[in-house]
């Protein structure tokens, strides 16, 4: 399985961009599908998932401002990050599971500055 992420780049606080991440190769029946984020010196972090179901969950950090959504017949996962604040720089990571393995996208940079 691989993961095309995109979507990332420069923005000015207060901004939105809108991530996605495309899944592709020999997919069985990809369950969870999530956005981490890495900013520089710090640890990967969860910013969100979703299940194959629909249901989605926030790190408290992105509640209220990001949403994450899925395309199951497209294997697809956007994020969509809105309010932007400079300590939401990082690159941020897609993140998928099929037949219980994990897959991680290459990673998108995303910078908020003025």
């Amino acid at each position: 399985v691989q993961l095309q992420a995109s979507g990332g780049g420069l923005v000015q606080p207060g901004g939105s961009l809108r991530l996605s991440c495309a899944a592709s190769g020999s997919i069985f029946s990809i369950s969870s599908m999530g956005w981490y984020r890495q900013a520089p010196g710090k640890q990967r972090e969860l910013v969100a998932i979703i299940t194959s179901g629909g249901s989605a969950n926030y790190a408290d950090s992105a509640k209220g401002r990001f949403t994450i959504s899925r395309d199951n017949a497209k294997n697809t996962v956007l994020l969509q990050t809105n309010s932007l604040k400079p300590e939401d720089t990082a690159v941020y990571y897609c993140r998928v599971v099929d037949k219980m393995i994990w897959y991680w996208g290459q990673g998108t940079l995303v910078t908020v500055s003025s």
